[in-house]
């Protein structure tokens, strides 16, 4: 049998890394439909309460990157088990928090704690798993990350309804507990030696200034007009310097805190930007689509949470199929196949109108989730198998911090494309809304013998109806040339599966894990 890097019970091990994965990725989306009420309890302006997803993003990105490194100090035993109890004691706190300031401060210690958890789950499952069971690997760590999204809204809205929420933190703790109890009773490492490198100090200092102001940035910048901002200009640049340098520097380090070398690695490499596209479409395409429910539809969160669970449930029967038979395909058509499957679901989204009943909204996010469930596996496959064994949780960190960064990018940009695409349509349509247009007087007619009867004053209230039917109008043609631009985008995609070769039938070596 093949020598792993880690031993004990495989089906524990699963169960730990799932559960852990699923805690964490849960608690991004949970989070999101309790803003409005973590407003109302604190009294807090708009602009701010949005400091409640950005600590948490934050922490997140600069952690991330240098999971590898960790675990080769540490031990993925010691710091799997430690980072879900930092997880689950700023969970608790955040639950208690009595104040903004307070709540920020307790979500980036869990962002911390969350940045570790879900690349550090996908390198023990691919190191727990012999080479041959790597799709199922895969599979496995897929299923616990798309669980958190799907169950997000839903549980959200159940928990704000029937408690309040201070709920959505508490969650985590019975989960969390189960998950490191899990993980520190199954999971073993025989003849691990801890890394004894120096720390590369520059190199930590540069990522962290450069990540975290790169994240404010993306965070904040539309908010705060991007660069009419002079905390954006000078953040931006901050980023820019910091992130260039720290590039620079860990190419040219013996002992970087995150080796860049394995972008050397083609099919890595391309892979990585794929796993980037995938984020700045899949979270911008949810951002979009969960905005036109609410504005457009006048969907409750419940309902939306309902849509993209009924939408998106199909991922949890595909991807242990394709992690049980996947390796009888060339994972590069099963991955050409996915991306023509999201591509085919984006454009569903680009023909939107205020008529489409609930299984027209549905299907989009059903084609969108059947498609990801053909590219999560493979993807993973491709990217991490081949790789040296050392060479694995640093990767898995960099690619898990693609995603990522394409996800917080893509929904910047689509914000700042909407809001502008909505002044453009609004102006477009108002200059053939006229009251020397024929069809406007014909409208405004029969708005009058119709509605206008109810009205005391039926001309004012039948020319702001009107006017609410533009603003509408606008704002569906802008979210609809929104959906274009990511289907364009996202197309290109496809370019890069040509770059990927097949993973080798024999696997890279496990020997010098650490």
């Amino acid at each position: 049998m093949e020598q792993t890097l880690i031993t004990g019970s495989k089906r524990g091990i699963t169960i730990a890394a799932m559960a852990a994965a699923m805690m964490a990725i849960l608690d991004i989306s949970i989070v999101n439909v309790a803003i409005s009420d973590i407003r109302a309890a604190f009294g807090t302006p708009i602009d701010q309460i949005a400091w409640v997803s950005t600590g948490y993003m934050m922490a997140n990105v600069v952690v991330i990157p240098i999971t590898g490194w960790l675990q080769r100090r540490f031990g993925f035993k010691r710091y799997f088990t430690v980072s879900i109890g930092i997880f689950i004691v700023a969970s608790a706190l955040c639950g208690l928090a009595w104040n903004l300031p307070s709540l920020v401060a307790f979500r980036i210690l869990q962002g911390m704690g969350g940045g570790a958890i879900i690349p550090t789950a996908q390198s023990i499952l691919f190191a727990r798993y012999p080479r041959q069971e790597h799709g199922m690997a895969g599979a496995m760590f897929g299923l616990g990350a798309v669980t958190g999204p799907l169950l997000g809204p839903t549980l959200g809205g159940y928990l704000i309804d029937i408690a309040s929420w201070h709920w959505i933190f508490f969650i985590n703790l019975p989960i969390g507990i189960f998950a490191a109890a899990m993980a520190w009773r199954h999971i073993d490492e025989p003849g691990f030696k801890a890394e004894t490198t120096p720390i590369d100090r520059w190199g930590l200092t540069l990522l962290a200034i450069g990540m975290a102001s790169l994240q404010f940035v993306l965070e904040e910048g539309n908010r705060d007009d991007w660069f009419q901002s002079t905390t954006i200009v000078i953040l931006s640049a901050i980023a820019f310097v910091s992130l260039i340098t720290f590039a620079v520097h860990e190419l040219e380090v013996k002992n970087p805190i995150v080796d860049l070398r394995v972008f050397a690695n083609r099919s890595y490499a391309a892979a990585t930007g794929i796993n980037f596209m995938i984020g700045i479409a899949l979270f911008s395409a949810t951002f979009l689509y969960a905005l036109y429910c609410g504005a457009i539809m006048h969907y409750r969160a419940l309902d939306i949470g309902e849509l993209f669970l009924k939408g998106s449930c199909i991922q949890i029967l595909i991807m242990p199929l394709i992690g049980r038979f996947g390796h009888k395909f060339d994972g590069r058509y099963l991955l050409a196949f996915g991306i023509s499957m999201l591509i085919g679901g984006l454009y569903m989204n680009t023909k939107l109108s205020n008529q489409s009943d609930f299984t027209q909204m549905v299907m989009p996010i059903f084609i969108r989730s059947l498609g990801l469930g053909f590219v999560f596996v493979p993807l993973s496959l491709i990217a991490l198998s081949d790789l040296p064994a050392h060479q694995r949780g640093n990767a898995a960190g960099l690619f898990n911090l693609t995603r990522e960064l394409g996800g917080s990018i893509g929904t910047a940009w689509m914000s700042t494309l909407l809001s502008r695409a909505q002044t453009r349509e609004y102006a477009y349509i108002s200059e053939s809304v006229t009251r020397y247009s024929e069809a406007t007087r014909q409208r405004l007619e029969m708005m009058q013998h119709g509605i206008g009867t109810k009205l005391l004053d039926s001309e004012t209230g039948v020319l702001a109806l009107l006017r609410l039917k533009v603003t509408e109008q606008s704002l569906i043609k802008a979210f609809n040339t929104n959906f274009v631009i990511i289907t364009l985008a996202f197309t290109a995609t496809l370019m890069l599966v040509f770059l990927l070769r097949r993973p080798s039938q024999g696997g890279a070596p496990v020997h010098d894990a650490h």
